[in-house]
């Protein structure tokens, strides 16, 4: 009988240290336990106070939280209850249709913060020019990006002048930035990843110089200082960004 009972304590203490053991084990794997999750909504207060400057620093620093694994803990869940009344998004990001850019993890900004238009390539239409004008003049972000990124799909697709479908039509938007590189000194082909990250670059540039040619809404307040536009490629290898100038 004592055995036994000697048996059951031993078990017992055995699986309690196992049990701390693997709590100690999940706090070393997970560092972000520690640190406060965020609940948090952008208010329309905060936003006004924002100036571009500010926004594009926290994105910078945002990327670096990311691609470091350091990223901010958010409970999104209470952040979509919370944000339902009204939206108070920074900025608008022009993201390429991607799987494998999440735009708001690449910023760490959390739900509510970045009105986000994806298309293919990155490229600007009427469309995407009438979004970013609500975006920044209706409802008040002080920031716009366009992004690239690498190994993009759509950018290869312009460089071999792919024919298919729609697909034909929405390439012929790329194009421009191909007609851009050909000043490139190397292989002009898409299996060239240098020149593929080259004509994603002045892609990105075109996109700029489309949105301060068509939106005249958009251009007066760039000039005003009211919002920044800028130009961003993503690297999918490490998560960073370069900012395209």
């Amino acid at each position: 009988m004592k055995s036994r009972i000697f048996s059951a304590v031993l078990l017992s203490i055995t699986l309690l240290s196992c049990k701390e053991n693997s709590e100690v084990s999940s706090k070393k794997q997970h560092p972000n336990n520690e640190k406060t999750t965020i609940t948090h909504v952008m208010t329309k207060e905060q936003q006004e106070a924002l100036t571009p400057d500010q926004v594009l620093n926290e994105f910078i620093e945002g990327n670096k939280r990311f691609n470091t694994g350091n990223s901010i803990p958010r409970d999104l869940s209470i952040q979509a209850r919370k944000s339902a009344p009204g939206q108070y998004p920074k900025a608008v990001v022009l993201s390429c249709l991607d799987s494998r850019v999440p735009v708001e993890d690449v910023f760490d900004q959390g739900l509510g913060d970045i009105f986000v238009g994806r298309v293919a390539g990155n490229f600007v239409n009427e469309d995407l020019l009438g979004s970013m004008e609500f975006a920044c003049k209706v409802a008040g972000a002080k920031l716009i990006v366009v992004m690239g990124h690498q190994h993009c799909g759509a950018v290869k697709g312009a460089i071999d002048d792919v024919k298919l479908g729609n697909i034909t039509a929405m390439l012929a938007k790329i194009k421009p930035a191909v007609e851009m590189s050909k000043d490139f000194p190397g292989e002009k082909n898409s299996k060239n990843n240098e020149f593929v990250k080259h004509v994603s670059e002045n892609n990105v540039k075109y996109a700029i110089q489309q949105i301060r040619e068509k939106s005249p809404i958009l251009k007066e307040m760039e000039d005003k200082g009211e919002i920044k536009i800028v130009g961003a490629f993503y690297r999918l290898t490490d998560g960073t960004l370069e900012f395209v100038k």
